[in-house]
C-alpha cells in the first residue's frame, strides 16, 4: 500500500485498520498467507487466523490452508441468486436485452436459470408468440405473464441457490426436447478450455441443453472470463454466440472469433 498511513507497520495496533490491510492485499493478490501477514503486519499468526475467521463468517472472504482466498476466486462456492444479482447488474442488464432480440417470432428456446438469462425474459415483450424451455422458477413466473407464450417446465429437484430444477428427472425430459436456440449462462469462461459452473447436476443438465439446440448462445459478463468454476460444461466449440460486455480482453474476444464464434458487445 502507498500512503504513509496504510502502510503496515501504522495499521497493525488497530483491528479495523489491520482487516482492511488484508482485504486490500487479498483484492491485489487473490490470495494471502498467514505467515506473510504476520511478518508484514508484525502480529502473531494467531491474531492473523482470527482476522481471517471473523472476515469469513462475514463472508469477504473464504479460508484456505495457510491463509485465504478470494471468494470469487473459491472454485467451489456456489453463490445464492439474490447476491449474484446485484453483481454487474448495469452490464447483465444490457447483456439480456441485447440477447432477448436474438429470438424470432415463433421459434422455440431454452432460457437456463441464472441472473443474466433472467435478464432476457425481461425484455421479450416485441414477440408474441414463442415457446420457452426452462428449469429456472423465477423466469418461469416472469414469462408466465406473457399471454401468447408457450411455457414448458421440465420437472426435477429444486436447486435453492439458482431456483432452479435438475437431476435425473430433468436430465429425462430434456433428452426429449429439441430446440432452434439454448441461452447459456455460466459462473466461470476460460476462453482456453470451456465454460463452467458451480454445481455438477447443472453441468450435466447444460451438456444435455447444448446436445439438443441447433444454436448455443453464452450470455455471459466480462468478469466471468477471469475465473473457472467446479464443474466443466463443454469447449468453446460448442457455442455459436457470446453476448458479453465491453470488459471482454482482447485476447479472449480474438480467440473466440478465430474459433468462428461471434461475439457481440452489449
Amino acid at each position: 500500500m502507498s500512503s504513509e498511513e496504510s502502510s503496515p507497520k501504522n495499521v497493525r495496533s488497530s483491528t479495523v485498520e489491520r482487516r482492511k490491510f488484508i482485504l486490500t492485499e487479498l483484492n491485489l493478490a487473490g490470495q494471502v498467507y498467514v505467515n506473510k501477514l504476520s511478518e508484514m503486519l508484525e502480529v502473531s499468526e494467531v491474531t492473523i487466523r482470527n482476522d481471517l475467521e471473523q472476515l469469513e463468517k462475514k463472508k469477504m472472504l473464504i479460508r484456505a490452508r495457510g491463509g485465504a482466498m478470494k471468494i470469487e476466486n473459491a472454485v467451489g462456492i456456489d453463490h445464492h441468486i439474490s447476491e449474484k444479482d446485484k453483481l454487474h447488474s448495469a452490464e447483465k442488464a444490457r447483456i439480456g436485452k441485447v440477447a432477448a432480440m436474438l429470438i424470432n417470432e415463433y421459434e422455440t428456446v431454452i432460457i437456463d436459470s441464472g441472473t443474466t438469462t433472467m435478464e432476457i425474459a425481461r425484455n421479450l415483450s416485441h414477440l408474441s408468440e414463442i415457446t420457452v424451455i426452462t428449469n429456472a422458477l423465477n423466469i418461469a413466473g416472469q414469462l408466465m405473464q406473457h399471454p401468447g407464450f408457450h411455457l414448458i417446465v421440465p420437472g426435477g429437484y429444486l436447486r435453492k441457490s439458482s431456483l432452479s430444477l435438475m437431476g435425473p428427472l430433468a436430465e429425462k425430459n430434456f433428452q426429449n426436447l429439441y430446440v432452434d436456440k439454448v441461452f447459456l449462462g455460466v459462473d466461470g469462461f476460460d476462453t482456453r478450455h470451456g465454460i463452467y459452473t458451480p454445481n455438477i447436476d447443472e453441468a450435466a443438465l447444460n451438456e444435455i441443453m447444448i446436445r439438443n439446440s441447433k444454436e448455443v448462445i453464452l450470455v455471459s459478463d466480462s468478469s466471468k472470463f477471469f475465473r473457472k468454476s467446479l464443474a466443466y460444461i463443454c469447449g468453446i466449440d460448442r457455442l455459436h454466440k457470446v453476448v458479453t460486455d465491453s470488459g471482454i480482453p482482447d485476447d479472449d474476444r480474438k480467440r473466440l472469433e478465430d474459433a468462428g464464434i461471434e461475439v457481440i458487445i452489449a
